[in-house]
């Protein structure tokens, strides 16, 4: 969570000196400032983008603080998952994978792995993959072709979210001064007031500039920037899927594409082979039982 701690620590540096250097008279207004500039900041996301690009990009806010679902485990599990449906599908052919491949949801071989089971860009990919091999085994490009575009739309879908999210970073100076504007013809209302409460109202009126600049580079962009560092690291485990798939498709045996797939995975994400080996012995004997 070390996201969460750089956020902390750069609240309280910034607004502890607002509030040591003789901000009182700001941090009274601070609410009213940042009820103003955050719903309108709201009010761009929702009116820039579609309602699930808005849902995506706000879950984002989220997901730059938890960073990527995936885990060594879940890799692990991919490649299991991958290895049985191949030795399935080269022992008995692609009809003994049917039911697999057509009912995910209540197959019992995806029931082994029920987090990717669970995401539907996983969880499509590979039914895709081998419901296109099942078709035309003789042009194995085709497969992986298709898996490719799957993976760019589905980034594509999700760095819209991002890009939403670094819109609203740029859009936050700007409320910034549109909530100083505000604040200034609400000083002028009060022209004839003394000097120390004109002086309060000015500074409150530029505390919206001050909030504008700070929320931009100081929140929302930093977290923008970390959800696409998300975004693009849980890509990994579709590119991990496609390239044992693929290795499968061009006739390589399904240990050699298991393996083939594990060495493309990150180093720190990638599962130890004994540890491989032994779930896969586990699921192989899983499935005689079965």
């Amino acid at each position: 969570m070390p996201q969460l701690i750089g956020l902390v620590l750069v609240i309280a540096l910034v607004f502890g000196g607002l509030v040591f250097t003789g901000g009182h008279m700001a941090m009274e207004a601070l609410p009213l400032e940042l009820a103003l500039i955050g719903g309108a900041a709201v009010g761009t996301l929702v009116i820039g983008n579609s309602p699930a690009v808005a849902r995506e990009a706000g879950a984002g806010v989220l997901k730059a603080f938890t960073g990527s679902k995936w885990t060594r485990d879940d890799y692990q599990s991919l490649l299991v998952l991958l290895g049985t449906l191949m030795r399935k599908a080269r022992r008995g052919g692609f009809v003994s994978i049917e039911s697999d491949i057509e009912d995910p949801l209540n197959s019992a071989t995806f029931a082994a792995s029920p987090t990717l089971r669970d995401d539907d860009a996983t969880r499509n990919l590979i039914c895709d993959a081998f419901r296109l091999m099942a078709l035309d085994l003789s042009d194995p490009a085709r497969a992986e072709a298709h898996m490719g575009e799957a993976i760019r739309q589905t980034l594509d879908r999700r760095m819209k979210a991002v890009a939403a999210l670094h819109t609203v970073a740029d859009a936050l100076p700007a409320l910034g001064i549109v909530a100083a504007v505000l604040g200034i013809i609400r000083t002028m209302g009060s022209i004839d007031q003394s000097p120390a409460v004109l002086g309060a109202m000015i500074g409150s009126a530029l505390l919206g500039t001050f909030l504008g600049v700070f929320l931009a580079y100081g929140v929302v962009g930093p977290l923008a920037a970390r959800f696409g560092q998300v975004v693009e690291d849980e890509a990994v485990m579709l590119d991990t899927a496609r390239n044992t798939l693929a290795a499968f498709g061009s006739g390589i045996q399904p240990g050699i594409c298991v393996e083939l797939g594990r060495a493309a995975i990150p180093v720190d994400l990638r599962p130890e082979a004994e540890a491989l080996d032994r779930a896969q012995t586990a699921a192989r004997f899983a499935e005689r039982a079965a």
